[in-house]
């Protein structure tokens, strides 16, 4: 008699359960979203182009993450960029240069977009208008084995998402 009771128990409990579940799956806000549908008239390959005024890439020395003081001054305009189009979300690419495994080359990439994010938020722009990700030395702006080849392809750079 007791265990069929327990039975009976658990089998409310389980139905009490699913019943509450699909009233909270109701409860559900259907009111359609308002999506602006107006093509963004950035080029893809983001600042790296040159084609968007007020964006600029930033370089790195070699083998380092951290802001030098000329970058300091271009991410300064990239967040008066942000702040001036609010409705704007980037994405952050990080980038190194041939030198070094593709492991080590994509956590060096993602430690240098990381630190720009940084660097951003802390001049006030919202973290969550801003994503990064690493492409390594898998993406080179410059081909060869040049300083001049490996200083260009030591960047960050930035692209418009759209929203």
């Amino acid at each position: 008699m007791t265990k069929l009771l327990s039975a009976v128990l658990a089998l409310a409990l389980v139905v009490g359960c699913q019943s509450k579940q699909k009233t909270e799956e109701k409860k559900t806000d259907t009111t359609p979203t308002q999506i602006d549908s107006s093509p963004m008239s950035f080029d893809p390959s983001g600042s790296d182009s040159g084609k968007i005024n007020g964006l600029s890439t930033v370089h790195f020395e070699y083998d380092k993450s951290s802001i030098t003081a000329e970058s300091k001054k271009l991410l300064a305009g990239n967040a008066d960029w942000l702040k001036n189009n609010p409705k704007a979300n980037l994405q952050i690419e990080g980038h190194c240069d041939s030198r070094g495994s593709i492991e080590y080359n994509l956590s060096l990439g993602e430690r240098r977009a990381q630190a720009v994010k940084n660097y951003l938020v802390g001049m006030g722009v919202s973290s969550g208008r801003m994503t990064i990700i690493s492409y390594g030395k898998e993406k080179p702006l410059m081909q060869g084995d040049t300083e001049a080849a490996h200083g260009k392809n030591r960047r960050a750079n930035f692209l418009p998402l759209a929203q």
